[in-house]
């Protein structure tokens, strides 16, 4: 995602169409059978996608198990998954889903009903306190399922919601035959570990589990119980295999794919490798895509959990002035230009050109510069008192903050790191920490943190799936989450938006109250939003099937129409 030279015209990026069959001129057909290499910067630490949010669980699931429906995440658009058609009561509370004839798993286990009531009991189970329950319950409340025969499947909502039904795209059916035991004993959390047999790790996915070797490797194989054929009828998934390599860092998985190791990356392309990749593709042995503009930029917030030691040893740290100082010093053109070679736009919230609609773009950063910043500085009490060029606090004290970001995630690294140099010249110190995801992550869990620069990335353009982050009582509010009651007046006032904004069934409406809570948000910047670039995709030119997609996983969500050739 880093670039080299700005203003740099990517006419070339233009997804390419089909390859066209040398004979009739129509795209080529697709071919059954190969290994797809893909590399992957994170490892899973469970196979049960409920009990774990991460991009890796999430994958995981992605290629192993299936959803009662089921997002094109090219279009938005919401279609068939295990139900292969769905009808609402009047009041568009109560959902009536007929499941598809003859699925079974890939263990030859038939598919029926009591599969879909089982995963949702045990999705709001309290004892398995799974990480997806919040984004799936509406008021607090959870969705009611029960089944009217094998075949046939009934959902209540517990009140009006406005994205209807597209919350079954995120939750996989699983096993029945498998877990319920797990579920009854009280250990549904610790089962399908990493460690378990991959026999045992059955779904109604397109692959499933082969092997798994930790810091290595994680390979797939074809289901050949899947139940999806293509629009000829041909047998999914085409490919015999994935598998994922496990590489951290960014340098050596382009290194990879240049040198025809691998055939993708899952992962947006930094701007810095486009050169390259430009004459790779010329070449006729790379394939670029542009997906769009990223629904997922990276993102500063500080610690302001009134109960973390910051508040009582830098106080200063958690005023509303010091996140506007830190706003407005640093140049968000620079970071366009330098980070990004300009294929990135200024961005002023979490909401960017990729969430189409929901976007405004008369939202504008804070102005004013180092000028501003320096004067907001003084204003809770941080002056350079000493005459050495950084603030101190009402003490003397250097006023200073470790901001933690990704090791081995040069953009993170490199943004950090512009971000530090910036602050320093209006006097604020900041040390920054590159820390592996988990202890990153750690950090943030236990409230052991000063401020942490990261991303988050989400299965929905609309907002209202998204309750975790934008509620206080969230458990990805991350600046203070899982609040039992709102801390702020601005975010008792966001809540309250965002809860009508849900249950709105007006289109027009929820636009309203969506644009009121993003002004909100930004007013009181409880995070810091830099540059939202494009979402630049690569693999190997003999890679055919691949649909991009601005969400993650950006290529691999279609994974059973991709083939080689």
């Amino acid at each position: 995602m880093i670039g080299l030279v700005a203003g740099f015209t990517y006419y070339w990026l233009k997804r390419p169409a089909a390859p066209a069959d040398t004979a009739t001129g129509s795209p080529s057909t697709p071919v059954a059978g190969g290994r797809l290499t893909v590399t992957y910067r994170s490892e899973p630490k469970t196979f049960n996608r409920l009990v774990s949010p991460q991009l890796a669980e999430e994958l995981v699931s992605r290629l192993t198990q299936a959803t009662l429906l089921r997002m094109n995440r090219a279009t938005g658009e919401l279609g068939p998954g295990l139900a292969r058609e769905w009808t609402s009561s009047p009041d568009g509370l109560t959902w009536t889903l007929k499941l598809q004839d003859g699925v079974t798993y890939s263990d030859g286990t038939p598919f029926t009903s009591a599969d879909v009531v089982f995963t949702f009991q045990a999705l709001f189970d309290p004892k398995v306190k799974s990480a997806m329950a919040s984004s799936l319950m509406i008021e607090g409340k959870p969705l009611q399922v029960r089944a009217l025969d094998a075949s046939t499947v009934v959902v209540v909502l517990p009140a009006p919601y406005g994205p209807g039904l597209s919350m079954l795209d995120s939750v996989p059916i699983l096993p029945r035959h498998k877990l319920a035991a797990a579920l009854e004993a009280g250990t549904f959390a610790e089962a399908w570990g990493t460690t378990t047999p991959p026999a045992d790790v059955v779904g109604l996915g397109p692959f499933v589990i082969q092997e798994y070797v930790p810091g290595q490797r994680l390979v797939f194989a074809r289901n050949t119980k899947f139940w999806r054929k293509d629009e000829a009828g041909r047998t999914l998934p085409y490919l015999d295999a994935i598998e994922l390599q496990f590489v951290a860092d960014q340098n050596a998985e382009v290194v990879r794919l240049q040198a025809g190791q691998t055939d993708m990356m899952s992962k947006e392309v930094r701007f810095e490798d486009l050169a390259a990749l430009q004459d790779l593709q010329k070449k006729g042995k790379v394939l670029l895509y542009e997906a769009g503009t990223t629904i997922a930029p990276d993102m500063l917030w500080l610690n302001l959990d009134p109960s973390a030691a910051v508040a009582k040893t830098r106080p200063w740290l958690q005023r509303e002035e010091l996140r506007h100082a830190i706003s407005a010093a640093v140049d968000r053109r620079a970071v366009v230009n330098t980070i990004f070679l300009g294929e990135a736009t200024e961005l002023a919230g979490p909401i960017t050109a990729g969430h189409k609609g929901w976007f405004l773009p008369d939202l504008k950063p804070p102005s004013g510069g180092a000028e501003k910043a320096k004067e907001l500085l003084a204003s809770i009490g941080l002056k350079d008192r000493n005459g050495d060029g950084l603030v101190d606090d009402a003490q003397g004290k250097t006023a200073k903050f470790a901001l933690l970001t990704q090791k081995g995630h040069t953009v993170r690294e490199r943004s950090a790191a512009l971000v530090k140099e910036q602050m320093r010249k209006v006097g604020l110190e900041i040390d920054v920490v590159p820390l592996e995801p988990r202890f990153m992550i750690e950090a943030w869990s236990k409230g052991e943190y000063d401020a942490i620069y990261y991303a988050i990335e989400s299965d929905s353009l609309d907002p209202a799936r998204n309750p975790e982050f934008w509620l206080s009582s969230g458990s990805f509010h991350f600046w203070n989450p899982g609040q039992k009651t709102p801390s702020t007046t601005w975010e008792g006032k966001i809540d309250e938006l965002t809860r009508k904004h849900s249950a709105s069934m007006n289109a027009d409406e929820r636009r309203r109250l969506f644009a009121e809570a993003q002004r909100v948000f930004a007013e009181h910047e409880p995070v810091i939003y830099f540059a939202a670039p494009k979402v630049i995709l690569a693999t190997s030119a003999r890679v055919h099937g691949a649909t991009p997609s601005v969400f993650a996983p950006h290529l691999l969500w279609n994974a059973e129409r991709l083939f080689i050739k």
